[in-house]
Protein backbone atom coordinates (compact mmCIF):
# COMPACT_ATOMS: atom_id res chain seq x y z
CA UNK A 1 0.00 0.00 0.00
CA UNK A 2 3.08 2.29 0.78
CA UNK A 3 4.44 1.78 -2.42
CA UNK A 4 1.16 2.50 -4.21
CA UNK A 5 0.89 5.58 -2.13
CA UNK A 6 4.72 6.03 -3.29
CA UNK A 7 4.51 5.82 -6.88
CA UNK A 8 0.98 8.44 -7.05
CA UNK A 9 2.50 11.04 -4.58
CA UNK A 10 6.33 10.71 -4.13
CA UNK A 11 8.61 8.93 -2.14
CA UNK A 12 9.70 9.23 1.48
CA UNK A 13 11.99 7.74 3.65
CA UNK A 14 12.55 8.08 7.84
CA UNK A 15 15.68 10.16 7.00
CA UNK A 16 13.46 12.81 5.46
CA UNK A 17 12.85 15.72 7.90
CA UNK A 18 9.14 15.53 6.43
CA UNK A 19 8.62 11.76 7.04
CA UNK A 20 6.32 12.22 10.20
CA UNK A 21 3.51 14.02 7.67
CA UNK A 22 4.00 12.10 4.89
CA UNK A 23 3.45 8.90 7.07
CA UNK A 24 0.28 10.15 8.58
CA UNK A 25 -0.77 11.33 5.03
CA UNK A 26 -0.29 7.54 3.89
CA UNK A 27 -2.19 5.53 6.54
CA UNK A 28 -5.29 8.15 5.95
CA UNK A 29 -4.97 7.06 2.14
CA UNK A 30 -4.68 3.47 3.27
CA UNK A 31 -7.42 3.52 5.14
CA UNK A 32 -9.76 4.98 3.35
CA UNK A 33 -8.98 5.14 -0.65
CA UNK A 34 -7.19 1.70 -0.21
CA UNK A 35 -9.50 0.08 1.86
CA UNK A 36 -6.80 -1.19 4.37
CA UNK A 37 -9.49 -0.48 7.39
CA UNK A 38 -12.23 -2.50 5.37
CA UNK A 39 -9.34 -5.30 5.14
CA UNK A 40 -9.02 -5.18 9.05
CA UNK A 41 -12.55 -4.53 9.68
CA UNK A 42 -13.46 -8.53 9.91
CA UNK A 43 -11.10 -8.90 12.84
CA UNK A 44 -12.61 -6.23 14.57
CA UNK A 45 -14.77 -5.21 17.30
CA UNK A 46 -18.74 -4.36 15.93
CA UNK A 47 -18.06 -0.76 17.22
CA UNK A 48 -14.67 -0.72 14.82
CA UNK A 49 -17.19 -2.06 12.12
CA UNK A 50 -19.27 0.98 12.30
CA UNK A 51 -16.10 2.77 11.70
CA UNK A 52 -15.09 1.23 9.08
CA UNK A 53 -17.86 1.58 6.91
CA UNK A 54 -17.59 5.28 7.22
CA UNK A 55 -13.91 5.69 5.96
CA UNK A 56 -14.67 3.92 2.52
CA UNK A 57 -17.01 7.31 2.21
CA UNK A 58 -14.14 10.27 3.03
CA UNK A 59 -14.54 13.20 1.46
CA UNK A 60 -10.81 14.04 0.47
CA UNK A 61 -9.92 17.25 -0.67
CA UNK A 62 -7.20 20.82 -0.68
CA UNK A 63 -9.13 22.87 2.07
CA UNK A 64 -8.71 26.20 2.94
CA UNK A 65 -9.31 26.49 6.86
CA UNK A 66 -11.13 29.57 7.17
CA UNK A 67 -12.43 29.94 10.91
CA UNK A 68 -11.59 28.22 14.15
CA UNK A 69 -12.92 28.02 17.18
CA UNK A 70 -13.09 25.76 20.73
CA UNK A 71 -15.48 23.35 18.94
CA UNK A 72 -14.16 23.11 15.04
CA UNK A 73 -13.32 25.00 12.02
CA UNK A 74 -14.80 25.91 8.78
CA UNK A 75 -13.23 23.96 5.52
CA UNK A 76 -13.73 25.44 1.66
CA UNK A 77 -12.30 22.79 -0.37
CA UNK A 78 -10.96 24.43 -3.18
CA UNK A 79 -11.27 21.35 -6.16
CA UNK A 80 -14.80 21.00 -5.34
CA UNK A 81 -16.11 23.46 -3.54
CA UNK A 82 -17.33 21.94 -0.70
CA UNK A 83 -17.60 23.66 2.26
CA UNK A 84 -17.55 21.57 5.03
CA UNK A 85 -17.90 22.38 9.65
CA UNK A 86 -15.46 19.95 11.62
CA UNK A 87 -14.94 19.09 14.88
CA UNK A 88 -11.62 18.67 16.38
CA UNK A 89 -10.13 15.36 17.30
CA UNK A 90 -8.44 16.78 19.61
CA UNK A 91 -6.50 19.77 21.26
CA UNK A 92 -3.30 18.77 18.94
CA UNK A 93 -5.71 18.99 15.80
CA UNK A 94 -7.34 22.42 17.07
CA UNK A 95 -3.88 23.82 17.23
CA UNK A 96 -2.68 22.77 13.87
CA UNK A 97 -6.48 24.30 12.13
CA UNK A 98 -5.91 27.48 14.08
CA UNK A 99 -2.31 27.40 12.66
CA UNK A 100 -3.40 26.72 9.39
CA UNK A 101 -2.02 28.96 6.48
CA UNK A 102 -1.84 27.27 3.22
CA UNK A 103 -3.87 25.00 1.78
CA UNK A 104 -4.08 21.46 3.20
CA UNK A 105 -4.90 17.52 1.76
CA UNK A 106 -6.78 16.07 4.13
CA UNK A 107 -9.38 13.73 4.39
CA UNK A 108 -12.77 13.95 6.16
CA UNK A 109 -15.40 11.62 7.70
CA UNK A 110 -18.23 11.59 9.35
CA UNK A 111 -18.77 10.91 13.41
CA UNK A 112 -19.86 7.54 14.93
CA UNK A 113 -23.74 9.22 15.71
CA UNK A 114 -25.25 11.94 14.87
CA UNK A 115 -25.79 15.19 17.49
CA UNK A 116 -29.16 16.41 18.87
CA UNK A 117 -29.43 18.04 15.53
CA UNK A 118 -30.08 14.49 13.57
CA UNK A 119 -26.74 14.96 11.76
CA UNK A 120 -23.37 13.33 12.21
CA UNK A 121 -20.48 15.22 13.24
CA UNK A 122 -17.49 15.75 10.62
CA UNK A 123 -13.83 14.77 11.61
CA UNK A 124 -10.61 15.39 9.52
CA UNK A 125 -8.43 12.29 9.61
CA UNK A 126 -5.15 13.04 11.84
CA UNK A 127 -3.40 12.58 8.23
CA UNK A 128 -3.84 16.08 6.52
CA UNK A 129 -0.63 17.14 4.90
CA UNK A 130 0.10 21.01 4.88
CA UNK A 131 0.65 22.80 1.97
CA UNK A 132 2.79 26.21 2.31
CA UNK A 133 1.62 29.63 2.62
CA UNK A 134 3.85 30.55 -0.09
CA UNK A 135 2.42 27.23 -2.67
CA UNK A 136 -1.27 28.92 -2.43
CA UNK A 137 -1.41 30.85 -5.33
CA UNK A 138 0.12 28.45 -7.83
CA UNK A 139 -1.59 25.62 -5.84
CA UNK A 140 -4.53 26.97 -7.23
CA UNK A 141 -3.20 28.21 -10.83
CA UNK A 142 -2.88 24.35 -10.55
CA UNK A 143 -6.26 23.55 -9.77
CA UNK A 144 -7.93 26.10 -12.14
CA UNK A 145 -6.35 24.37 -15.32
CA UNK A 146 -7.00 20.54 -13.81
CA UNK A 147 -10.83 21.84 -13.60
CA UNK A 148 -10.34 22.77 -17.09
CA UNK A 149 -8.83 19.90 -18.31
CA UNK A 150 -11.41 17.97 -16.45
CA UNK A 151 -9.07 15.89 -14.03
CA UNK A 152 -10.08 13.31 -11.68
CA UNK A 153 -9.90 14.39 -7.94
CA UNK A 154 -7.08 11.56 -6.83
CA UNK A 155 -5.31 12.66 -9.85
CA UNK A 156 -5.26 16.39 -9.16
CA UNK A 157 -4.56 16.03 -5.35
CA UNK A 158 -1.72 13.12 -5.96
CA UNK A 159 -0.12 15.71 -8.47
CA UNK A 160 -0.34 18.23 -5.81
CA UNK A 161 1.41 16.25 -2.98
CA UNK A 162 4.22 15.43 -5.36
CA UNK A 163 4.28 19.15 -6.08
CA UNK A 164 4.69 19.48 -2.31
CA UNK A 165 7.10 17.36 -2.11
CA UNK A 166 9.12 18.84 -4.77
CA UNK A 167 9.05 22.10 -2.94
CA UNK A 168 9.90 20.91 0.40
CA UNK A 169 12.90 18.67 -0.54
CA UNK A 170 14.31 21.18 -2.56
CA UNK A 171 15.85 24.35 -0.77
CA UNK A 172 16.18 26.62 -4.19
CA UNK A 173 13.37 25.54 -5.02
CA UNK A 174 10.50 28.82 -5.27
CA UNK A 175 6.82 27.61 -5.01
CA UNK A 176 5.87 28.63 -8.51
CA UNK A 177 8.64 25.99 -9.92
CA UNK A 178 7.23 23.44 -7.85
CA UNK A 179 3.69 23.70 -8.26
CA UNK A 180 3.21 23.96 -12.47
CA UNK A 181 0.52 23.33 -14.99
CA UNK A 182 3.25 21.74 -16.85
CA UNK A 183 3.41 18.71 -13.45
CA UNK A 184 -0.16 17.59 -13.70
CA UNK A 185 -0.76 14.25 -15.50
CA UNK A 186 -1.58 14.03 -19.25
CA UNK A 187 -5.49 12.94 -19.18
CA UNK A 188 -5.92 9.07 -19.35
CA UNK A 189 -6.68 7.90 -22.69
Amino acid sequence: MRERFEKRTGAFGPEDAWFEARSRAFWDDAVTAQGFAALAAPHAGEEVKRVVARFGRAHRGVFLVEDVDDGGAHLVDLWSGAELMVRHLDEAQAVTLEHAEGAMDARVVAGPAAGDDGVAPLFVLPGALHHSSEATEPLLKVIAAARERDMATTDVLDALLRMELVFRSSSRVKAAFAYRVESLPRARA
